[in-house]
């Protein structure tokens, strides 16, 4: 295989996870709290051996999430909570603790707040959020701090992680790699839901612009092919 085929299929590699990437943004325009992603990629050049040439090749680097936050809905539900600015709910799944921006909250049987996955809310020490049985008025301060008829019962945690640590995890969770930490000063919004801030209309440029890369980069490896063919079969009839 030549030289321009590797660098060529290293790009279609890439391509093809980018592809993948817009057309999951695209169907989730409309998921509440689901944050856009796209992948970074870095380029990796490698001298040739005994020749002044060198060989490059692209690489997925990593993936970027746009921490741009969506426009908040008024739902006016009571346990419906978007963060207004930065940071993250915590919420405790199977896996372990994982980070969401969807506030869609109930309380299960147990009068503990929950996803509508059923994972937990954790509160801002790390412990599940119980609400009271017959508590009548809820409401949530826009520190997080959540009271039933008056009396706090606990504090919803909000927490911050480095954008280059997160993982996306199904059903709109993120996995933080790296270690994270309570947001100060946090601000949340009671009876408002954040939406996606996904912009369909530039996701579908974008997927236009990676198809058309993606298709002259196919014709580039045909035409390298039909080159070898070339060369070969003139190699053959001398």
């Amino acid at each position: 295989m030549s030289n321009a085929v590797y660098t060529a299929l290293s790009k279609q590699a890439g391509l093809m996870k980018e592809m993948n990437s817009i057309a999951n943004n695209i169907a989730n325009a409309s998921t509440a709290g689901y944050r856009r992603d796209s992948f970074v990629f870095s380029e990796y050049v490698q001298r040739l051996e005994n020749q002044d040439q060198s060989l490059s090749q692209s690489n997925v680097a990593g993936r970027f999430f746009d921490a741009t936050p969506g426009s908040l809905t008024r739902t006016g539900a009571t346990f419906d909570v978007a963060i207004d600015g930065d940071g993250y709910f915590l919420v405790e799944t199977p896996r372990g603790e994982r980070l969401t921006r969807m506030g869609s909250f109930l309380v299960d049987a147990e009068g503990q707040l929950v996803t509508h996955d059923g994972n937990r809310v954790l509160g801002d020490g790390g412990s599940p959020v119980a609400i009271p049985a017959g508590a009548n008025n809820i409401t949530i301060a826009p520190d997080g701090t959540i009271a039933a008829d008056g009396a706090p019962v606990g504090k919803i945690g909000v927490v911050t992680a480095p954008p280059t640590g997160l993982a996306r995890e199904g059903n709109n969770l993120l996995r933080s790699d790296e270690d994270y930490q309570p947001l100060e000063f946090a601000s949340v919004r009671q009876g408002f839901i954040e939406e996606s801030n996904v912009n369909a209309v530039i996701e579908v440029s974008r997927l236009i612009e990676v198809q058309r890369a993606y298709e002259l980069n196919q014709q580039l490896m045909q035409d390298e092919d039909e080159r070898i063919k070339k060369t070969v079969e003139a190699m053959r009839r001398r």
